[in-house]
């Protein structure tokens, strides 16, 4: 009261300073009635209101808003479980000193003021917007410190306009589905008798809820939707909204108790790669046609058993789908081409890492994609794990908050309320292209999955569940007290789809089959790169090169910096050597004029982590940025560049999502140390190295990880190449260590040939750090003009020429990268040494290994005693293990083989640059040195 006072004085003075909801209302009804009982007292003898009168009025509002912030607290949400949870004394009136009696004596727009609908007291006011917020829907956005998304949220759900309305066929449709869910769920248990499905039985409106959503979008004319989920259900999600044929799903068990399953003839073919993954990793793709001139194409990302790494990945897809890339610039972003939709389990979404990560992207300028919808599958549990094991938030969804993200709790045995979960969530999305979630609360029927038995660790709740009816049989009940359907039609329904199921079984074919074998790889996967053309005429590098070193009219760079890149203009000068930084700078802009697009990301690219790029500037004077080569005139598609968070792991899935669905694209991502690469390891395992061969997924992304040992300690030291050589198989990817920066330019060029082809792989490259600027890297312009990418480079200074030279030789140095350079270095600072029976090579493409290449080498040496492979890695790192069998097979009688390195260590370095020093030089002492031996560490 109050409070209506004081905003009535203030308009009384000025009535547009006051909100224009007040405004409305004292134009119409002019002072509140207890003012106008003062302003009379004298004259009809009333009395004025009492404080405690005013108290009551407090106090309601107090409840009111506390119903608005809390009604989740005493919300109908759970369907089985809810004893566990705790009680809550802030929707009760009487914690406020309030009976029903005295809300009914408060007129209803004192502490509702323009009710949508007619109420006439607080007590009718209360008991409505329980109904809203405290019903079997419920919300929570007090978090969301936007006003405008704040006062939208509280307008919709106080007016309840975001609720579905069925019509009656409409229920018997909805009611049909949840018996296809169901019954789908039914012919798998029974067929397939103790074999893996993780079925959604707890949660079977999750599908009705996504068939929703492709209707609105399919409706809005979005072009694509993008999901992820694990495995929760996703059978049933693949075959009723994917489309996947049931007779594929079914082929997928492998075998039953009476015959071979092989898919009829004319079902629809799914290409996966050659060695599969289980069926309920499996993605899918369908269109859904909107019209004659549209169609939206609903895409399921494949998942591993990592849950939630899938989520990035589908950001990162949905990202691609969204970018026009054919235009110089950043890449234009339509956020209405493609929704996201992850769907997370309750367990995972709290518990994972990458959850957090990918949520933080969502408002990035580099990785925004216009809002997502999430659905949490809430079963309650994790495997065996209960909530209070499992989280320390009172939600599954908390995290979401910290996001500012509007978070809707729905009971899953609620039908029409999830559906109209999912109708507020798609339209929150569509006006605001933010994040939002839903918390579906229901449970799981079975295990973990249909081999596990919960009741050992969960014995309460399944006694719940097992006397808990199914969603469908709840929705029955409801429609028969409705008059909407008659007594038996779940049963008849059911009956139908036990019938399709059952016939479509009956016609898979009993074939006699082989013993099962893995597929035959792809061609294109077999076939090597070499024959890729990357060199580029001189004059028009020289235009490339003279366009970068432009700048907008009035555009003040830093001037130190530009010093130092007005440098790079006379770098192909004759007698002059190309650095690093500008041999990349090259090779972009060379990419951008062939019409192919290039993202690069990563934590501090825009600059480079060891300030050599300088991809953006910056004025001194206004801080506007400016990138050289979105002024580039001859680019002929977009180039994009962002710094990214302070992520591996979500940026990571990110970008290689990106790559696979805009193959056209050339995807890079740089770590600031490639030590920082082993954050992501899930993605490398699950998806980078082994996606093509599991699922048939494509991708060319580039990953450049610094690596080399200068002293920096253990972190900052090595990008663990022996793990990406370990995973190396199949021709799945290229890792290489190269020491020239033509070397890096026709190997980028290279990787972007492959863009849209079948001989697309992505690339693992260690990149240097101190050598970035070490003028043996450089090299002449003709490099650039002439040649294309050698998998093995001889080495300066100790190459010999000649066939007398070669006779004499005696050792062959072998090694990769940075330790190369240091050798060359070592050799040129030798006083009176001569080296004529050491000869040395560098391998620049570790895997796949130039095995070939370098049998031919060997052949020219006909005194050969013996390879060295050097390393600066501990012997059980780097390259040493890998090589090491190779190098056996190219022995030949009387020769060995050994190696040169650290010794085995724990640490991939020491920490006192000193130390470093010694061991560094310590090698390469010995490298230079012939002594026989064989495979030994002896002297380390």
């Amino acid at each position: 009261m109050g409070y209506i006072e004081e905003q009535y004085e203030k308009y009384q003075n000025d009535p547009s300073s006051v909100d224009p909801s007040l405004k409305e209302v004292f134009d119409k009804q002019g002072a509140p009635d207890w003012m106008k009982s003062e302003e009379t007292v004298q004259t009809n003898g009333a009395a004025a209101p009492s404080s405690a009168d005013i108290s009551k009025v407090t106090s309601t509002m107090k409840l009111v808003e506390a119903i608005r912030r809390n009604g989740h607290l005493q919300a109908n949400i759970y369907a089985v479980g809810s004893d566990e949870r705790p009680k809550t004394k802030l929707l009760d009136p009487d914690y406020y000193g309030l009976s029903d009696e005295d809300l009914k004596q408060i007129p209803a727009e004192w502490v509702w003021p323009n009710s949508p609908v007619e109420l006439k007291n607080a007590y009718e006011v209360v008991q409505t917007l329980k109904e809203r917020y405290a019903g079997t829907i419920s919300f929570e956005f007090d978090h969301v410190n936007n006003d405008d998304e704040r006062q939208w949220l509280q307008q919709k759900v106080d007016s309840g306009n975001f609720q579905v309305n069925l019509t009656n066929e409409e229920k018997k449709i909805l009611l049909k589905r949840l018996a296809r869910v169901e019954g789908f769920e039914n012919f798998l248990a029974k067929t397939f008798v103790a074999q893996k499905r993780f079925s959604i039985e707890g949660l079977d409106i999750m599908v009705p809820m996504l068939d929703y959503l492709v209707h609105s979008a399919s409706t809005d004319e979005i072009d694509n939707i993008m999901m992820g989920m694990a495995h929760r259900g996703r059978l049933n999600v693949l075959a009723h909204v994917l489309g996947k044929p049931y007779d594929i799903i079914f082929s997928e068990f492998h075998h039953s108790a009476d015959k071979e399953l092989v898919p009829s003839e004319g079902s629809m073919g799914i290409n996966y790669g050659w060695t599969g993954d289980v069926k309920y990793h499996f993605g899918a793709y369908r269109k859904i046609e909107s019209g004659e001139q549209s169609a939206t194409r609903v895409t399921l990302s494949h998942n591993p058993s990592h849950l939630e790494y899938v989520n990035p990945v589908v950001e990162g897809f949905t990202r691609a789908a969204q970018d026009d890339r054919s235009q110089r610039g950043y890449a234009q972003m339509d956020q209405d081409e493609a929704v996201g939709v992850l769907i997370h389990g309750d367990a995972a979404f709290i518990g994972e890492g990458v959850v957090a990560e990918t949520l933080n992207m969502s408002d990035l300028p580099g990785y925004r994609t216009g809002g997502t919808i999430h659905i949490i599958a809430n079963n309650l549990v994790g495997f065996t794990t209960n909530r209070s094991h499992g989280r320390s938030t009172r939600y599954a969804s908390d995290l979401a908050k910290g996001f500012e993200i509007p978070v809707i709790h729905v009971n899953a045995d609620d039908p029409v309320a999830c559906l109209s979960a999912m109708a507020f969530s798609y339209e929150y999305r569509q006006h605001f292209h933010k994040d939002v979630l839903i918390d579906l609360v229901g449970y799981r029927r079975f295990g973990h999955n249909e081999m596990d038995e919960p009741r050992a660790t969960q014995p309460q709740l399944y006694q719940e569940i097992d006397d808990h009816s199914t969603v469908a049989a709840i929705f029955e009940q409801q429609l028969l007290k409705e008059g909407v359907v008659e007594e038996g039609a779940l049963d008849e329904y059911k009956e139908a789809v036990e019938t399709k199921l059952r016939n479509v079984y009956n016609d898979m074919g009993e074939h006699e089959t082989e013993e099962p074998d893995v597929k035959e790889r792809p061609g294109a996967v077999e076939r090597p790169l070499d024959e890729i053309e990357t060199a580029i005429d001189l004059e028009r590098l020289r235009s490339l090169n003279e366009g970068m070193l432009k700048r907008p009219e009035g555009f003040n760079g830093f001037k130190k910096l530009e010093k130092i890149l007005q440098r790079r203009g006379k770098m192909l000068d004759e007698g002059n050597k190309v650095d690093w930084a500008t041999a990349e700078a090259l090779a972009f802009a060379s990419i951008l004029e062939d019409g192919i697009p290039v993202r690069i990301t990563g934590q501090d690219t825009e600059r480079g982590t060891f300030a050599h790029r300088h991809m953006v500037l910056h004025d001194v004077e206004t801080g506007e940025t400016y990138c050289p080569l979105h002024g580039l005139e001859q680019a002929n598609a977009s180039f994009d560049i962002h710094n990214s968070p302070l992520s591996e792991a979500g940026v990571i899935g990110f970008e290689y999502g990106y790559s696979v669905q805009a193959p056209e694209a050339l995807v890079l991502w740089e770590a600031q140390f490639g030590d920082f690469a082993n954050a992501g390891q899930v993605i490398f395992d699950q998806f980078v190295a082994a996606g093509r061969a599991k699922w048939g997924e494509k991708s060319n992304m580039v990953f450049l990880l610094p690596h080399g040992y200068e002293g920096q300690g253990p972190e900052h030291s090595s990008a663990r190449l022996e793990r990406f050589l370990q995973m190396g198989a199949e021709n799945n990817w290229t890792v290489a260590n190269v020491t020239s920066s033509a070397q890096y330019f026709h190997l980028l060029r290279r990787q972007a040939a492959l863009s849209n082809q079948e001989e697309a792989r992505p690339l693992v490259l260690m990149t240097p750090k101190s050598l970035l600027r070490n003028q043996r890297v450089a090299v002449e312009g003709s490099y650039f003009s002439d040649g294309k990418f050698q998998p093995i480079l001889r080495q300066p200074g100790l190459t010999k020429e000649t066939k007398k030279e070669k006779e004499k030789v005696k050792s062959l140095l072998l090694g990769t990268g940075k330790i190369m350079v240091d050798i060359e270095d070592a050799v040129e600072k030798a006083e009176n040494n001569k080296f004529d029976t050491i000869d040395a090579v560098r391998i620049e493409q570790i895997y796949p290994f130039p095995e070939s290449m370098l049998a031919d080498i060997l052949e020219t040496y006909p005194n050969l005693e013996e390879l060295v492979w050097v390393q600066e890695e501990p012997q059980n790192m780097g390259t040493w293990y890998f090589v090491e069998g190779i190098l056996h097979k190219l022995l030949k009688e009387n020769q060995i083989h050994r190696y040169v390195g650290r010794p085995h260590r724990a640490s991939p370095s020491v920490g006192e640059p000193n130390i470093h020093k010694t061991e560094q030089n310590r090698i390469i002492y010995e490298a230079l040195q012939m002594s026989k031996g064989g495979n030994s560490n002896e002297g380390n």
